[in-house]
């Protein structure tokens, strides 16, 4: 197990690579850059002299080398807007991240999946249906339209919620939980019900069922627990989306979290800060992925045998070597 993770965590130096090179160059290709927009509070003279300072007097290859170069000795470089360290940046907004991605999968976990085990036992009925036309919808609601009717009907019109920022406690947080929410639960709806539908036609339950184990138990224990797997990749996988993929709720609630963050880095051209930001934010959703891995192997002891038996084999593996030795002699 330890060494499949370490390999996955030296697997995070391509993706930073990739990601670095790729987000780099693409806010290099967009018209104008961070000093263009600062330009007019400073002279001619010491914007020249800022020009030199970033490197933008050269070309982006060499800027690339500088960043990467600074990278390399544990530094992101400092925000040219901000003008702050991008780490520092970074994590003053991933609480807020954090609390909304958190609390959008935990309000998707709680509801689909009850509703999708309801769904496979029901096959077919009325309820399996209404929940399949309801998850499509889920699926098909762009979230900065879903966002948009929740606030105008909640906020603008009977003045519930507020209608966007983090000023309010709790409350400033059920509008965009809800939003990224929807989409979440749509597609674990969809995942449970299918991975029910598999077990719940398998022979060990209907010997469960044969031998008086009640029916409860025999959904939520031994069904579901055999189902589980694929619901977990879903949950890490979606957790990963709402991290990385809420920019445009967080832009349209103005939550301040990374999402604006890099959607105001993109805006005022900030090279830095934007690659910066989602080089952590790639590192973090690759963290989360190898944790869904770990999990796999607590949940299905079939998993379990797999790396206990790889790791016997490979500490096996000079035997055969001392026998032809021996053979041999």
């Amino acid at each position: 197990m330890h060494k499949y993770i370490i390999k996955r965590i030296l697997m995070l130096i391509p993706i930073i690579l990739g990601v670095s090179f790729v987000v780099f160059f693409m806010m290099d290709s967009a018209q104008g850059n961070a000093l263009d927009i600062i330009g007019i509070d400073y002279s001619a003279e010491k914007l020249a002299e800022l020009y030199h300072e970033y490197g933008y007097d050269r070309s982006v290859f060499y800027r690339y080398y500088l960043y990467m170069s600074d990278l390399l000795h544990g530094s992101l470089g400092n925000s040219i807007i901000y003008k702050k360290d991008v780490w520092l940046l970074y994590m003053q907004r991933l609480p807020a991240t954090l609390k909304l991605a958190g609390a959008s999968v935990a309000l998707a976990v709680i509801l689909s999946i009850p509703l999708g085990i309801v769904s496979a036992r029901r096959h077919g009925s009325l309820v399996d249906n209404a929940s399949m036309v309801g998850a499509l919808i889920g699926l098909s609601m762009p979230n900065y339209w879903l966002g948009l009717m929740l606030m105008v009907y909640f906020a603008q019109m009977h003045h519930w919620l507020p209608s966007g920022g983090n000023t309010d406690g709790i409350r400033s947080l059920i509008l965009p939980a809800v939003t990224v929410g929807t989409g979440l639960m749509a597609t674990m709806t969809r995942t449970t019900r299918s991975s029910m539908l598999d077990v719940i036609r398998q022979d060990y339950l209907r010997t469960a069922r044969s031998k008086g184990v009640p029916e409860k138990r025999v959904i939520n224990v031994h069904a579901l627990r055999n189902a589980l797997i694929p619901i977990i990749t879903v949950v890490g996988t979606e957790l990963g989306k709402a991290l990385g993929g809420a920019v445009v709720t967080e832009n349209v609630f103005s939550w301040p979290g990374i999402g604006r963050l890099i959607i105001d880095g993109v805006n005022q051209r900030d090279t830095t800060l934007v690659t910066g930001c989602i080089i952590l934010t790639s590192v973090l959703v690759s963290i989360i992925q190898l944790i869904v891995d770990v999990l796999y192997a607590f949940v299905d002891p079939r998993l379990r045998a797999q790396y206990t038996s790889a790791g016997k084999k490979s500490k096996k593996k000079p035997a055969p070597k001392a026998q032809a030795a021996k053979g041999g002699a």
